[in-house]
């Protein structure tokens, strides 16, 4: 396969970035010490949301993931009556083998849709007003004593069939980036499913690491100046980490999902190239604004080849020394991996690497490939992406 990597090495202060359902920060096991760990898809939700800054993806290019589709679509049809609105969007939802919780007008679970899928959901549902309305009635009488099952199965019967098709036809991924990249997966219909072209790691600290607490105060400032104690206490836990951080692309998978469209799918990697190193996620920032960025930077775009995570460099635990810190101690065991790898297992015919480093550590394995600036590592990277890709 056609592929593009990256691959991250980032130090962030204390933070708190990703945590558990006890609000700790999440960590994980790796070479049998504990490790800071930032979840995979927490990592995709920052780049998803950095998305809509980026003037190379227009609005209609991306995806929303919500439960309120019935809100999207009545609130484009201000002109009809409200209540028949939301009546006839439930008809069509439900015709369609997704059910509606009518008490707050939410699906069942969330749904991850292009802006095209909406647009063109609610033009067939205008297209087709009139039919989808004459379900409603009918199946009113007998919904509140059917269960979830049987209400499915009695709009998708009663539904005519031409209707029905109409509205699944417009579920193809509407040429979304965000579902090209990160795929969907939809219980009810598979075949709506999208398989993700992007695969994202979950990040983990280069070396051992122990959870601290932060103890706080807040002082009520309306309390009398004789009363003592204060207005509120607590602590939050934190950890500072150097991270790996990796994701990979399947340029063929990718061009599949956009429908062939070449030129969305180049720009779909850049824009996720560029998102992956600007961003982390955005856990307790308020509290410690750990934005750092990273100190290292590895593009590969590589032809007919296989995806290469290097995290095993550093299944031996990384420590600073008198002449190099955490990072470039990082970034070196990371260069002598990748060079071994590449010895014992060989390098694809054709590959793009370029890289951006900022720490101490420096390796000679594609010394010549170090690049001054994420502009400039970024334009041999996409140069490789566009020539794979076909993009002129």
């Amino acid at each position: 396969m056609n592929l593009v990597e990256v691959h991250l090495i980032q130090s962030v202060p204390p933070a708190n970035l990703n945590r558990d359902d006890t609000g700790s920060p999440k960590d994980a096991l790796f070479g049998g010490v504990r490790r800071a760990r930032i979840s995979s898809q927490s990592q995709k939700r920052a780049v998803r949301q950095f998305f809509s800054g980026l003037s190379l993806l227009r609005p209609e290019e991306r995806a929303v993931r919500t439960r309120l589709l019935v809100h999207e679509l009545v609130r484009r049809f201000p002109e009809r009556p409200a209540e028949e609105t939301r009546a006839v969007v439930i008809a069509a939802l439900r015709s369609l083998g997704l059910e509606v919780e009518e008490e707050k007008d939410c699906t069942q679970y969330l749904l991850f849709l292009g802006q095209r899928e909406i647009d063109r959901l609610a033009q067939k549902l205008h297209e087709h007003w009139d039919d989808l309305r004459s379900l409603v009635s009918p199946m009113q009488d007998t919904e509140e004593k059917a269960t979830t099952k049987q209400r499915k199965q009695s709009f998708a019967k009663a539904a005519p069939k031409a209707i029905s098709d109409a509205l699944a036809a417009v579920l193809d991924g509407g040429r979304a980036v965000d579902i090209a990249l990160f795929g969907r997966m939809l219980a009810d219909r598979p075949e709506w499913g999208k398989d993700a072209a992007c695969q994202v790691a979950h990040a983990i600290s280069t070396h051992r690491v122990d959870r601290e607490f932060d103890f706080y105060t807040a002082v009520d400032e309306l309390q009398p100046r004789e009363a003592s104690g204060a207005g509120m206490m607590g602590d939050v836990e934190y950890y500072t980490a150097t991270f790996y951080r990796y994701a990979d692309i399947n340029l063929g998978l990718l061009l599949a999902n956009l429908e062939g469209d070449a030129d969305l799918a180049s720009r779909a990697v850049e824009a996720f190239l560029r998102a992956f190193v600007l961003t982390l996620p955005s856990g307790k920032q308020n509290t410690f604004a750990a934005h750092s960025l990273p100190q290292f930077v590895a593009f590969l775009v590589r032809r007919d080849s296989m995806p290469r995570n290097l995290a095993a460099a550093f299944e031996r635990p990384v420590f600073p020394r008198d002449d190099k810190s955490i990072s470039g101690a990082s970034v070196e065991a990371l260069m002598d991996y990748w060079q071994r790898l590449d010895e014992a297992y060989g390098r694809p015919s054709q590959e793009w690497v370029a890289i951006l480093n900022l720490s101490d550590g420096h390796h000679p394995y594609h010394a010549d490939k170090v690049k001054g600036s994420l502009e400039d590592a970024l334009q041999v990277a996409m140069e490789g992406v566009r020539e794979l890709l076909g993009v002129t």
